[in-house]
C-alpha cells in the first residue's frame, strides 16, 4: 500500500496508533487501580487520559482514510482495512465507558467499566497484530535501502573496512 502521509518513507499512520494504544493502556491501569482501592483522584486521571487517547484515535483514524482513499484492491488493503477496524471498535468501546463517566460526579470507574475497557484492550492487540502485518507488507514492496542497508555500503565486513559509499 502506497501511503501518502508518510516520514521517511514509512507510513505514518501505524506509527500514529501507538499513541491512542498506549493511553488507552494507561487509562485502564489507572482505572483498575481506582477500582481495587487507589485514591479517587487514580478515577479521574484514568477518565482523561482516555478522553486524550479518543483524540489521538481520531488523528490516527483520519490518516488511515486518507491511506485508504486510493489503495489498490489486495491483500495489504484488507488488512489496512481490518487494522482500521479494530481501531475503531476499540476506540468505540472506550467512547462508551467515557461517555457514562462524564456523567458520574468523580468520573470514577466501576468494575464492568474496566472489564469493558480490558477487552476493548484485546481488540486493540488484535490491531497492532494487523498493524505490524501492515508494515512487513509495505515493507516487503520497498525498493530503496532501508538505513541499515545504507549503513553497509559504507561499512565492510571486518574491523577497519570501512569505505567510501559508491
Amino acid at each position: 500500500m502506497e501511503s501518502r502521509l508518510r516520514v521517511q518513507g514509512h507510513p505514518i499512520q501505524p506509527m500514529l496508533v501507538t499513541f491512542p494504544f498506549g493511553l488507552f493502556v494507561c487509562a485502564a491501569v489507572f482505572d483498575l487501580a481506582d477500582v481495587i482501592g487507589g485514591p479517587a483522584f487514580l478515577g479521574q486521571v484514568g477518565y482523561w487520559t482516555a478522553v486524550a487517547a479518543l483524540v489521538a484515535a481520531a488523528l490516527a483514524g483520519i490518516a488511515g482514510m486518507v491511506d485508504l482513499w486510493d489503495a489498490r484492491p489486495g491483500p495489504t488493503r484488507r488488512t489496512a482495512i481490518l487494522f482500521n477496524l479494530a481501531n475503531v471498535l476499540m476506540a468505540v468501546l472506550f467512547v462508551l465507558v467515557s461517555l457514562i463517566r462524564a456523567q458520574a460526579p468523580e468520573q470514577g470507574a466501576t468494575g464492568g467499566m474496566v472489564a469493558v475497557e480490558v477487552v476493548a484492550l484485546g481488540v486493540g492487540a488484535v490491531g497492532v497484530w494487523l498493524g505490524t502485518r501492515l508494515v512487513q507488507q509495505f515493507d516487503a514492496r520497498r525498493t530503496e535501502p532501508t538505513s541499515l542497508d545504507a549503513l553497509s555500503r559504507v561499512v565492510g565486513s571486518g574491523p577497519g573496512s570501512i569505505r567510501r559509499a559508491a
